[in-house]
């Protein structure tokens, strides 16, 4: 099995296709609820404060919500979105090891690459395109 990659808005598109899927933010707490997060996300953080260790019980909480949907196949599709690509890429690396079927990077993340002003959300990112997102 391998880790397939969705863009932005291809991402927004499979998820309205695939109402099955499951969209995981994987990022910290501090930044699914104070810089938001894509509505409809579910929140299982990857690394997180105060310590920024490997969530250890990271597989396990995506099989409960898989349970608590209703969705206990590892079949299902599972979305993961963090800031830039790069912690839901591990994270998804993670998820197959553990036996999940269909897994998907969203490239470019919540807030896209840093620009030459070292600006989020200026050159790619869910944000970036007008995808819906909220802010707690």
């Amino acid at each position: 099995m391998t880790i397939k990659s969705l863009d932005p808005l291809r991402s927004f598109a499979f998820l309205q296709a695939n109402p099955s899927a499951i969209l995981i933010d994987c990022r910290s707490s501090m930044e699914f609820l104070f810089v938001g997060h894509p509505v409809g996300a579910i929140h299982i953080p990857w690394i997180d404060e105060p310590t920024w260790d490997v969530n250890p019980h990271f597989v396990a909480e995506v099989q409960k919500t898989l349970h608590t949907k209703g969705s206990p196949e590892p079949s299902i599709p599972i979305l993961l979105i963090c800031r830039s690509g790069k912690r839901s890429l591990d994270a998804a690396k993670t998820l197959l090891q553990a036996g999940f079927q269909e897994v998907y990077n969203i490239e470019e993340g919540f807030e896209g690459e840093r620009n030459e002003s070292n600006q989020r959300s200026t050159l790619g990112g869910w944000r970036f395109h007008g995808l819906p997102w909220e802010q707690c």
